[in-house]
């Protein structure tokens, strides 16, 4: 895609005018949005995403219209994973439950800067050396592994390098003083927790996209797909850290359904890096073909871990009514 400079710039334009509507109805109303809110939220993103989808697919045809499509599910679905890390922030934190869509929104912000610099620096590696396909797919299979192998630990948070050093430099009070970033104390102007959090919210993201900016550049080489579908998957995360709260341990699953994109991904990846370089069995897997994988397993994992949950949940209501029955022993009347 030879794209003019003016399309980025409308392209990203559109982008900040979204972020900064969203910036102005959170800072207004600082709460806790409902169910019915977070669903109309979610719902616009994804909408935008769809016809943005739909856009490509008229105006440049099937393979981009797939690519990005198949890039924006990938990113969407690694983003839910990402959710619990969020959660764990939020509580070691102590984040006050308004003013969590301000933390959530303010670092997801920072993510978008920090993934574009990642993205920017990515295209252009791959253009000049093609032997990063081979890395970036053993990468992914790696990681597929780890991911299974490692799926029953409990998920912790550590501070990175980025948030420990802010935590050094920054003068920060101890306690929170409502939504502000900065307050004055004792003559002195000093950082409030809230910028530590959206640092560690921020910067945390970027770790994640080790994973997930390697995943899509194994299904499209286009930097402009590749910014746009990371885009969309982060603008709508705010609303569905809200949404599907309760929902994130239901999905006990999900782990496996991921490990099982990023393994088909990387294995992707180094088949076509090797038909590039002549290898006459290595095939080329259509873009369809990879958009229906990443559907198909994401849906099959989502319904199997909703039975298990539901089944689980059955299991222990039987057994509580079963413990309520037993009959109260006796008490011995001694002489």
């Amino acid at each position: 895609m030879n794209l003019p400079l003016w399309i980025w710039l409308v392209t990203i334009g559109g982008f900040c005018i979204v972020l900064a509507f969203d910036f102005w109805l959170v800072a207004r109303n600082p709460h806790e949005p409902s169910f019915k809110e977070c669903v109309g939220w979610v719902s616009f993103y994804v909408g935008l995403a769809v016809a943005f989808g739909v856009g490509l697919l008229v105006l440049s045809g099937p393979t981009h219209g797939g690519e990005f499509f198949a890039g924006w599910i990938t990113e969407y679905s690694l983003s839910v994973d990402n959710l619990f890390v969020f959660l764990l922030i939020m509580s070691r934190f102590q984040v006050p439950r308004q003013y969590r869509q301000k933390v959530l929104l303010i670092g997801i912000v920072i993510a978008l800067l920090l993934r574009g610099a990642f993205i920017a620096a990515g295209a252009e590696a791959i253009t000049r050396f093609d032997w990063l396909f081979y890395v970036f797919g053993a990468f992914l299979v790696y990681t597929a592994w780890k991911l299974i192998g490692h799926e029953e630990e409990e998920a912790e948070f550590s501070e990175n390098i980025a948030l420990r050093t802010a935590r050094r430099v920054l003068p920060t009070t101890e306690t929170y003083h409502g939504a502000s970033l900065t307050v004055r104390h004792m003559g002195r102007r000093m950082f409030t927790p809230m910028l530590i959090v959206m640092v560690a919210i921020g910067t945390t993201d970027l770790l994640f996209a080790l994973d997930s900016i390697p995943a899509i550049f194994g299904l499209t080489q286009e930097p402009y797909l590749v910014f746009t579908a990371n885009a969309f998957a982060l603008m709508g995360l705010r609303q569905l850290f809200f949404l599907i709260g309760g929902l994130l341990d239901r999905l006990v699953y999900l782990s496996k359904g991921l490990s099982v994109v990023l393994a088909f991904i990387g294995v992707k990846l180094i088949l076509e890096a090797l038909h590039h370089d002549g290898v006459s069995w290595a095939p080329e897997v259509p873009i369809m073909v990879s958009l229906g994988i990443i559907i198909g397993t994401l849906a099959i994992t989502t319904v199997l871990s909703l039975m298990k949950s539901s089944r689980d949940a059955k299991a222990e209501k039987a057994e509580a009514e079963t413990q309520d029955e037993e009959p109260a022993e006796e008490p011995s009347h001694g002489r």
